[in-house]
């Protein structure tokens, strides 16, 4: 099976466009089965809000919040796959340059960390790309902004910290997180692996549905209990209190060393966005 480069650009284009327009239909859900719970009547004037927000932004095509995100990339290249007509890197970040300036969507990326030049078109992107069996290419298309990236954190724990280390990690982290990356959030977690790997696997773990749980039922169960025990910090929609600081709590994991127990928690604020495509 071939691509050509061309395909791709025009797929990331067109994904960076609608992730920053039309929010997935699992956090609508999500939004809308928190309403009904919620006690609080801030709360649930402001569910109402993101609702209509939502539906604005689909409706007009204009962004779902102002922060459009530093663009993420997950690529899945089949091992059987050809890309024709280029260089893959490159074809993305070209998708990326044409989706934020045909959607007029805010250009967030700096050339250097320090010396804070704007890129003017938000390129690069961060591109995190795996080999995987078949000839196909998957592209999942993520925009992350910075006021839930910021709150972020990992912690390599001891193996002795074990699981009760792990909730309360987490906990630490919501808590210190408060109403900054405009609740309600979708945390996620990485357990395990190396220091990278960690951040890594939280950061992935954000692309799952809300309402899916890790296929794992010790996992699944530390997942249901850790959004519970959020849920009752009373942080609430954007920091107002109620009973919805968080839609889910995703946790993926992966073998580790002897020694370690490295713990990443990823932070994704109510906007959560991706899109993906599968090509060839």
């Amino acid at each position: 099976m071939t691509v050509h480069v061309d395909e791709i650009t025009e797929a990331v284009a067109e994904m960076c466009m609608k992730a920053n327009f039309e929010l997935g239909d699992d956090i609508i859900n999500g939004y809308q089965q928190a309403l009904k719970r919620e006690e609080s009547p801030i709360a649930k004037e402001i569910l109402e809000r993101l609702l209509e927000n939502a539906e604005i932004a689909k409706n007009e095509k204009m962004p779902i919040c102002q922060d459009t995100g530093m663009t993420v990339i997950f690529v899945e290249v089949g091992q059987d796959l050809q890309i024709e007509g280029g260089e893959l890197s490159t074809a993305i970040n070209e998708g990326v340059r044409r989706g934020y300036e045909e959607g007029y969507l805010r250009k967030s990326v700096v050339a250097g960390p320090l010396e804070r030049i704007n890129t003017g078109d938000n390129t690069p992107a961060v591109i995190h790309t795996e080999i995987v069996p078949g000839d196909k290419l998957k592209l999942t298309v993520a925009p992350k902004g910075f006021g839930s990236e910021n709150m972020s954190q990992i912690k390599m724990l001891k193996p002795a910290d074990g699981v009760e280390g792990v909730k309360d990690f987490v906990l630490q982290v919501v808590k210190e997180a408060g109403p900054n990356p405009c609740p309600p959030i979708v945390v996620g977690v990485g357990i395990g692996g190396t220091f990278e790997k960690a951040a890594l696997l939280a950061k992935k773990s954000l692309l799952r549905p809300i309402g899916e749980h890790n296929d794992r039922e010790s996992i699944l169960d530390l997942e249901i209990e850790l959004l519970e025990k959020i849920n009752e910090l009373d942080i609430g929609p954007q920091g107002f209190g109620g009973k919805t600081t968080a839609l889910a709590v995703n946790i993926e994991t992966y073998p580790t060393h002897i020694a370690g127990l490295p713990v990443a928690v990823n932070i994704n604020c109510h906007v959560t966005r991706h899109k993906e495509r599968v090509l060839g």
